[in-house]
């Protein structure tokens, strides 16, 4: 029976398909809230970062994304195709990507080390999405389907962003990942879908902040039902580490003005002198960043709690060098010092100790290191004599807080009050 006999079908020659009347649904926030839901219940200590997303509808995503004022772009195809836990899944890995600061650590990076374009980008969001779902999924999380994992790249698990960043280019294993986006929020890439800082429903910076507190205390609350990776990123949330970059940032321009320094050359950023030669690309000097050697005081009047401070320290030096774990080696020292530790991971390093204080050693030691530091940094509760000459680097003393009089030179005396750290040193307070 033909169409247009009796008793057959009309068929409009506009009929649209499936896809197409799937592209003009609107979107399903009945199912989307029914999973984010879902999520808060299976990650309870998530549950202020997942209602603090404010959803807008946009079918100019691939998927789901999230920009750096907690807004959640959302794509009604995506949504309908996508079974109710997988869901779930998707809402704690975008926020995920929030609560780690993962845009601010790319814009970060893509300033250290000069990358630029949407493909170092999408290779920055391919390592956060790495950090992320190496331990996020489980538990009643189901994991999405073509989530990436740091296994997907041959990579190990347990490390962050920056590491992956530097494990892996764009080739083979990722050219099935060119339709990843998870938004701005991720890379710090602005999209032409965001609504900008000016748009409505954004987040402010406190309010950001007051949203991660709150995660950060409901992990700290119930620490056995976090995962590895969330309890760090709330030990590091509640215990901000110093302003390392801004210390160091005297250290990286005089090592990169020094003899030797800047002999790295980069065609990633080629030299401006290739336009006066024509047919040839020059490249130009990359700056190194410093190398530097943290002294740990591990006397016994050093608390496990500020030594466990030290190692969040030690981590925070070394994303301020642009994450490059082997520019940091840490030095253990009571009255002598131990052995030279180039850094892996802040957490295995052994901080053995226990008796007085000298940290005269742990600076000698330092200093034998191989190659040089170009920064020594001291963290210790100043109950320490000091080197009576200045280090042929520069050096910054992070102390622990300590009270007390004057008038007494004995140090097993609650009383006593250590020498002032010398004058060549740049000193802060670790709080």
């Amino acid at each position: 029976m033909s169409a247009g006999a009796p008793g057959a079908p009309e068929v409009s020659p506009h009929a649209l398909d499936r896809d197409e009347l799937l592209a003009a649904r609107p979107l399903d926030r009945d199912k989307l809230f029914t999973a984010r839901l879902h999520a808060a219940r299976v990650r309870p200590y998530l549950a202020t970062a997942l209602f603090a997303l404010h959803v807008v509808e946009s079918r100019r995503v691939p998927t789901m994304a999230v920009d750096r004022y907690w807004r959640c772009y959302v794509s009604p195809a995506f949504v309908d195709r996508m079974p109710v836990e997988e869901l779930a899944g998707v809402w704690v890995h975008e926020v995920s990507h929030l609560l780690r600061d993962h845009h601010g650590r790319s814009d970060r990076v893509a300033r250290e080390r000069g990358l630029t374009g949407p493909g170092e980008r999408l290779r920055m969001n391919i390592a956060a999405d790495c950090e992320i779902n190496d331990d996020v999924y489980g538990e009643g999380l189901a994991r999405p389907e073509g989530a990436v994992r740091p296994s997907t790249l041959m990579l190990h698990d347990g490390e962050l962003m920056e590491d992956y960043l530097r494990q892996f280019r764009l080739g083979p294993r990722t050219q099935d990942l060119a339709w990843l986006d998870c938004g701005s929020g991720a890379d710090g890439l602005e999209r032409d879908w965001d609504m900008g800082a000016d748009g409505a429903h954004g987040l402010s910076a406190q309010e950001r902040d007051a949203v991660r507190f709150r995660v950060a205390q409901g992990i700290k609350g119930r620490p056995g039902s976090a995962s590895r990776g969330w309890q760090r990123w709330a030990e590091e949330a509640f215990h901000p580490p110093q302003p390392w970059r801004e210390l160091l940032g005297a250290a990286v321009r005089s090592a990169a003005s020094g003899a030797g320094a800047g002999e790295d050359y980069t065609y990633g950023r080629p030299s401006r002198r290739s336009a006066s030669v024509p047919g040839a690309v020059l490249p130009s000097l990359r700056r190194r960043p410093p190398r530097v050697c943290v002294v740990i005081d591990t006397s016994g009047s050093v608390s496990d709690t500020e030594l466990g401070s030290a190692l969040l320290e030690v981590a925070a030096i070394s994303r301020a060098v642009g994450g490059r774990r082997d520019l940091v080696s840490v030095v253990p020292c009571d009255a002598a010092a131990g052995g030279v530790h180039r850094l892996c991971r802040a957490e295995g390093i052994p901080l053995v100790g226990g008796g007085g204080t000298d940290l005269r050693a742990g600076f000698a030691r330092a200093l034998r290191t191989r190659p040089r530091p170009d920064v020594v940094v001291a963290l210790t509760d100043g109950q320490t004599p000091w080197p009576s000459e200045r280090p042929p680097c520069r050096t910054v003393v992070g102390l622990f807080p300590r009270q007390g009089s004057t008038g007494s030179s004995d140090e097993d005396d609650p009383e006593y009050v250590p020498d002032s750290p010398p004058a060549w040193a740049r000193v802060v307070d670790i709080g």
